[in-house]
């Protein structure tokens, strides 16, 4: 049975951003898939969609927005610590903004070594929720022979780990959870498309229907939470994801441009071969 191809080499085939030969061999593959065709033309049917809701200087104006005001904040921040000026947001032109619309956009670039990271430090969370006890937050389980294994934050992880996402909303009833690799690719976990509920079930550990399985991206897979007490924008969210995805240092470490009023929680698994 032919396996099917990773959805980063789908997206790119998608936005013809293949040469040609691995172009061909990629399509060749889709064509010995079972149902490879309809995987493209899903893909580019919510690309077209997305596009027409989202125009690409519509996209362009928001995100600026949001990074010039993170940039302040950020900024502010770096100033009050040290007395100098901190992170900068970068500026984004028509054929960035364009991509984004599409939000299925990934870059293939290494990711720099950034150091060792503690397998046991526990999620970084960003933003608050008053009147609740506790953090909203991730579990992760990896698939094993005999059961699930429960990872910690950093933990080692290989291309064709299986993973199972879980979540604890801590009161609030609204979230989404988006992830980014050393690729700068993007991944919706929750919920499952652009136009489902937000709406997060409460007490324990929440599981999601469908378990993810690491492909070969390098350096590292970072998932993020975030949770608000309103429906969230699905598509802001990813924008937001992708925008920072494009920055391989960042990614591993800054919160998603989003406004503070939303809190957030990540959670990296570190590649390894």
């Amino acid at each position: 049975m032919a396996l099917s191809i990773p959805h980063w080499l789908l997206e790119r085939v998608a936005l013809g951003e293949l040469p040609p030969d691995a172009l061909a061999d990629a399509r060749a593959r889709l064509a010995r898939e079972p149902d490879g065709a309809g995987r493209l033309a899903r893909l580019e049917e919510d690309s077209r969609r997305i596009l027409e809701r989202h125009p690409p200087a519509a996209v362009a104006a928001e995100v600026e927005r949001r990074l010039a005001a993170r940039a302040r904040i950020e900024a502010a921040r770096e100033s009050g610590r040290s007395g100098q000026g901190g992170w900068h947001g970068l500026s984004l032109g028509m054929p960035v903004a364009a991509s984004l619309a599409l939000l299925f956009l990934s870059t293939q670039r290494e990711v720099p070594d950034t150091g060792e990271f503690e397998t046991d430090s526990p999620p970084v969370v960003w933003g608050s929720y008053e009147g609740v006890k506790g953090d909203p937050m991730l579990r992760i389980h990896r698939q094993g022979a005999t059961e699930p294994e429960l990872l910690t934050n950093h933990a080692t992880a290989r291309r064709g780990d299986v993973l199972q996402l879980s979540y604890i909303s801590a009161g609030r009833p609204y979230g989404v959870v988006v992830s980014m690799d050393g690729r700068g690719a993007v991944t919706l976990h929750h919920p499952a498309t652009l136009t489902g509920s937000t709406a997060l079930n409460p007490g324990d550990a929440v599981t999601l229907d469908h378990a993810y399985e690491l492909d070969d991206a390098p350096g590292f897979e970072r998932f993020v939470f975030v949770t608000s007490s309103a429906p969230l924008d699905v598509a802001m969210v990813l924008e937001s994801a992708h925008v920072l995805a494009r920055q391989p240092f960042e990614a591993r470490t800054r919160p998603l441009p989003l406004p503070d009023t939303l809190a957030q929680t990540s959670f990296t698994l570190e590649k390894v071969p």
